[in-house]
């Protein structure tokens, strides 16, 4: 169980570093706005993490008690949704892609830059996909809905420490243009793990296909 929940918490990581809507918005406060602003769009993120675990967590259990068979689904599908994330961060490595940052302009209140951090998370498709996938993954290796929600917390600390570290970073056009050039081997760690990750979800989903 510790070693899936070391897997899955490393996938995260590596997604959270990878450039993305919820770096985007991080960033461009922290250019635009300054420190204290990015630092509440990081915990609005935090938040919002916290809520497509629990979210994806409870509803794929749900889903699971109703079709058990789901399970066998929940693998391939998460597997290989997991290996085409993996495959475009590798391939935008390769190609090294620049980052584009655009720094926003109009200043924001403390609530209104947590509700921004809160709502870049919860209205971008991609991020319950990852999650769903993540969830899969756990609940592939035989960790139940009941241990699997106390993966939320460890999701949002770990968003809460890698998006509060990039709002330190962006406030600074020097480390902006530091990770501009660091960016594709971000992507590549986060293909890498993802793949490793999908890889092994969908090899088990068919084992238990033959089986």
């Amino acid at each position: 169980m510790l070693e899936a929940f070391f897997a899955a918490w490393l996938g995260i990581v590596a997604a959270q570093l990878a450039p993305g809507p919820n770096l985007m918005a991080v960033a461009s406060t922290g250019l635009g706005q300054g420190r204290r602003a990015a630092l509440f769009v990081a915990l609005g993120v935090a938040v919002g993490s916290a809520v497509w675990i629990v979210v994806t967590t409870l509803g794929l259990a749900t889903l699971l008690l109703a079709v058990p068979a789901s399970l066998l689904l929940m693998k391939i599908v998460g597997g290989c949704y997991l290996l085409f994330l993996s495959a475009r961060a590798i391939l935008a490595a390769v190609r090294g892609s620049q980052v584009r940052i655009v720094p926003g302009r109009s200043k924001t209140s403390d609530v209104a830059s947590f509700m921004r951090g809160i709502l870049v998370v919860l209205t971008n498709p991609k991020s319950v996909l990852a999650w769903a996938a993540l969830v899969a993954f756990l609940f592939g290796h035989g960790i139940a809905a009941d241990r699997a929600i106390w993966f939320t917390p460890v999701g949002a600390i770990s968003a809460l420490v890698v998006y509060s570290a990039y709002a330190l970073m962006f406030s600074t056009s020097v480390a902006t243009r530091a990770y501009a050039r660091a960016a594709r081997w971000f992507e590549a760690a986060f293909g890498v793990v993802f793949g490793a990750l999908g890889g092994a979800l969908v090899a088990d989903g068919l084992r238990s296909l033959r089986a």
